[in-house]
Formats: C-alpha cells, sequence, structure tokens
C-alpha cells in the first residue's frame, strides 16, 4: 500500500507541475481506485468487529 500511495503522490505532484500523460492519468485513477477500495474493505472490517456494550449487557441479563 505504502508503494501506490507513493506512486499516487509522484503524478498529483507532476500534475501540478508539468502535467501527465494519458496514460499517467489513467495510471493515477487506477491507483486511487485500488487505494480506495482497500481503505473502505478495512474500514468495513474495523466496523464489522465493533461490539456495543449495551448488546453484551443484554446478553448476560437473559
Amino acid at each position: 500500500m505504502e508503494k501506490i500511495i507513493a506512486r499516487i503522490n509522484e503524478l498529483s505532484r507532476k500534475h501540478k507541475t508539468v502535467g501527465l500523460t494519458e496514460e499517467e492519468t489513467a495510471e493515477r485513477a487506477e491507483l486511487r481506485k485500488q487505494y480506495l477500495d482497500n481503505f473502505k474493505r478495512n474500514f468495513r472490517g474495523q466496523l464489522d468487529n465493533i461490539k456495543f456494550v449495551e448488546d453484551e449487557e443484554d446478553d448476560i441479563k437473559h
């Protein structure tokens, strides 16, 4: 993931200075998609592992 972020940043800097070719623009879009997909997957995993205290208290009472 660090390589993807580094490449996205490199392409973004280049875009701000000299511009990107069509291939570089497509590469940047693909890398951004990969990054966001990975971020969403990790975030969903974190959300799925959250346990609510109220749920655990209800289980103890029953």
